[in-house]
């Protein structure tokens, strides 16, 4: 066990305003709560597919439906861990085909769960829409990489469709080191 204390991100009022908010944007985006799936990510996802699914009962009269899915034997790093990954079973006891299903999981962070969850989702038929529904989004700063910023050639017009800035115009070559004659 690690000697850093775990930071706390919300108390119980505000996680549940945070999930209240986040089931009124999937009832807004998808037009309604019908043909709305919720699929949480195992483990601690599932729990706040249950709440958002709860939610959106309250809000629109009908209760979406509400699945469990593991991912473990979809991650890219399946074959880098020494020890054997624990399986757990999914439940998704309806049909996803033509529905809107919203992942739903407590922390982004570098995405690689998300895809392995959308791996596992098309294996089980193909839903309308895939939506990303999550508590926490951490930058992920270790695993980014450096911004770059698109730096206009010297051969292209500036975009703005002004002259070319001087440092622009420093390194275009020359006509007659491009081989044209005038």
């Amino acid at each position: 066990m690690s000697s850093r204390e775990k930071a706390q991100v919300l108390d119980e009022t505000g996680l549940d305003r945070a999930l209240t908010r986040i089931a009124h944007e999937i009832v807004e985006q998808a037009g309604g709560g019908q043909d709305i799936a919720l699929v949480g990510i195992k483990t601690r996802g599932v729990t706040l597919a249950e709440r958002i699914g709860a939610k959106i009962a309250a809000i629109e009269g009908t209760k979406p439906s509400v699945g469990a899915l593991d991912i473990t034997l979809y991650r890219d790093d399946l074959g880098l861990k020494a020890e054997q990954p624990v399986v757990r079973s999914t439940e998704i006891s309806f049909p996803i085909k033509g529905r809107t299903v919203v992942l739903v999981d407590d922390v982004l962070f570098t995405g690689r769960t998300i895809r392995a969850a959308m791996d596992a989702l098309m294996d089980l038929g193909r839903p309308h829409i895939i939506r990303l529904a999550v508590l926490v989004d951490r930058p992920s700063r270790a695993a980014d990489p450096p911004r770059l910023h698109r730096q206009e050639s010297a051969h292209e017009p500036p975009r703005d469709g002004g002259r070319a800035t001087p440092r622009a115009r420093r390194g275009r070559p020359r006509r007659h080191q491009r081989g044209v004659r005038r």
